[in-house]
């Protein structure tokens, strides 16, 4: 017996919407990584690209446990000796909502370029309104 093999021509790719509104940010985000990366589908298979798109709105209603929202960090460098920055997260909801989701969904997806194309399938839109009605996403409960 053969060990089934997908090949990108034979999968099709469906669209989910997802509402984040009360949602735990760690748990939205492993949802949604397992739905990108195709691990939910019985034709997965670990070097192809096998998973579906997901639109989410209401990107800044997300909940977190505890004292978060003042707690934990985000660091980034810039390069240069000195160059690290910090920012809370109760900042990040401030200025880009969107980005929260996107750096927590995006650090559990492969570092690799498959999990950059995995990526560009993760559309975030903080408030009710997206411009995906065309697609006709199904509404996902997580």
């Amino acid at each position: 017996m053969k060990s089934y093999w997908a090949k990108p021509d034979d999968l099709e790719k469906k669209w989910f919407l997802v509402d984040a509104d009360g949602l735990v940010l760690g748990r939205l985000a492993s949802n949604i990584a397992m739905i990108l990366m195709g691990k939910n589908k019985p034709q997965y298979t670990p070097t192809i690209d096998t998973g579906d798109f997901i639109v989410v709105i209401n990107a800044e209603k997300f909940a977190v446990s505890g004292d978060k929202m003042v707690s934990k960090k985000y660091y980034r460098h810039s390069g240069y000796i000195g160059g690290l920055k910090e920012r809370r997260l109760e900042e990040m909801l401030d200025k880009k909502p969107e980005d929260v989701i996107r750096l927590a969904v995006k650090r559990m997806l492969p570092k690799t370029k498959l999990g950059s194309a995995m990526l560009k399938k993760l559309k975030i839109y903080s408030g009710e309104a997206h411009p995906h009605e065309a697609q006709t996403p199904e509404k996902l409960e997580l």
